[in-house]
């Protein structure tokens, strides 16, 4: 007689690994810190590097958020989601179940709440790009442990390699000296753009707002192949840490994240500084072969200072367990933190679109954090989930799991 099949159910919390948990609520600072910019105004004119508009403290805040944060905790959240990924198989693979149809069904339900989060909320959002490339995630789940952090590198670094092709391709097909027509035209069409966001956000109304991001979302979807093998990249290097025990059992792996440490993190801030230093900023609109290099550096140093903040946050972890129940409500907190953003800055909320200086976005964003990890906990003493968690859970399971507890 064959042994009964265990039903696949959420993770009971006596089973979560507590260092993910932490990760997670530490990337989500780091997410908030980088978005505080496109949040509190044009979303085109954030994420471009140290905006020479910025002066005195506003600059020195501005330049620290670039080097120290854009694009490294992104990768790390990317990380994190591949882990959870590998231990969503390997529960599926120990109870005997199919873990395929529960998957699609899972990406299926964050596809439709990251559409939500990019058309009603907020068009920086990330969750519909992970959805779509969680897709070919599942075509790698039988590959080879050992195979996965050169497949996660290789693929993560096809990015840099298509920004250097492109550069390169442009530097061949660049006009004659003299005759910059085609330069002003595309700074001319990027500060269009700007300034229709800033009409739109800053002073339109709701309904105005959701189509503006529709149309935003539709440039964002379109840089997808450069974002994607990125974040794909970040997935197959999380599931090696997960399957290899290295998030389970950090003391084993203790020479590995001694490495990441003292190795992967100065290296990965020696070429930051070094791209920001050699293209500072890439104006809206504009694209050159310097800039794709720059950004090719930056790129390849962003994945070197993530997996060094990630060594120092398993070092620290038990200092930084008050964490754990942010990263519990991880997609909640991610998306409150743009409700509270637009309700803010947006015109259809209190309207302070472009008025918040750039030095005194950090405070701010590290008071929001503080209280949404104090909302975390209060949350959590009551409801097994979070709000959005449990949703994604009966999307996932297709059944209601219990939410209080």
């Amino acid at each position: 007689m064959k042994p009964a099949l265990q039903p696949l159910q959420p993770v009971a919390i006596g089973d979560r690994i507590d260092v993910i948990d932490i990760l997670r609520g530490v990337a989500l600072l780091g997410i908030l810190l980088m978005n505080m910019e496109a949040l509190s105004g044009p979303l085109d004119l954030a994420f471009t590097g140290i905006d020479p508009h910025w002066q005195g403290l506003d600059y020195v805040a501005d330049a620290l958020v670039y080097v120290l944060v854009q694009g490294k905790f992104f990768t790390l959240f990317s990380l994190l989601f591949g882990a959870g990924f590998a231990i969503m198989a390997q529960r599926a693979e120990a109870a005997r179940r199919d873990f395929t149809t529960f998957y699609l069904r899972r990406s299926a339900g964050l596809l439709v709440i990251g559409l939500c989060h990019a058309l009603l909320i907020w068009s920086g959002d990330i969750l519909v790009i992970y959805a779509l490339v969680s897709l070919p995630l599942l075509a790698c789940r039988e590959a080879p442990q050992r195979w996965l952090p050169a497949m996660g590198v290789a693929t993560y670094l096809c990015a840099a390699m298509m920004m250097l092709l492109m550069g390169a391709l442009l530097g061949l097909s660049s006009p004659v000296e003299g005759d910059d027509t085609a330069l002003r035209t595309a700074i001319a069409k990027g500060q269009q753009a700007i300034e229709l966001q800033r009409q739109v956000y800053g002073h339109g109304s709701f309904a105005q707002a959701v189509a503006q991001r529709a149309s935003d979302l539709g440039v964002s979807l379109s840089g997808a192949l450069i974002i994607g093998p990125e974040v794909l990249g970040m997935f197959l290097i999380g599931s090696w840490f997960a399957r290899s025990g290295a998030l389970a059992d950090p003391a084993r792996f203790e020479p590995l994240y001694r490495r990441l440490r003292w190795g992967a993190l100065p290296c990965g801030l020696a070429l930051m500084l070094l791209s920001a230093l050699w293209v500072p900023y890439l104006a809206p609109g504009t694209f050159t072969a310097s800039t794709g290099a720059a950004y090719a550096l930056s790129s390849l140093a962003s994945l070197l200072m993530c997996l060094g903040y990630l060594a120092w946050i398993v070092q620290w972890r038990h200092r930084l367990r008050g964490l754990a129940p942010m990263g519990r409500m991880a997609l909640t907190q991610y998306i409150l933190q743009s409700l509270v953003g637009t309700w803010l800055f947006y015109g259809y909320g209190l309207g302070a679109f472009e008025t918040m200086p750039r030095a005194w976005q950090i405070p701010f964003a590290l008071l929001l954090f503080a209280l949404q990890v104090l909302f975390s906990h209060a949350w959590l003493r009551h409801f097994r989930f979070g709000p959005l968690e449990w949703i994604w859970r009966a999307m996932t399971y297709g059944q209601w799991p219990p939410l209080r507890r």
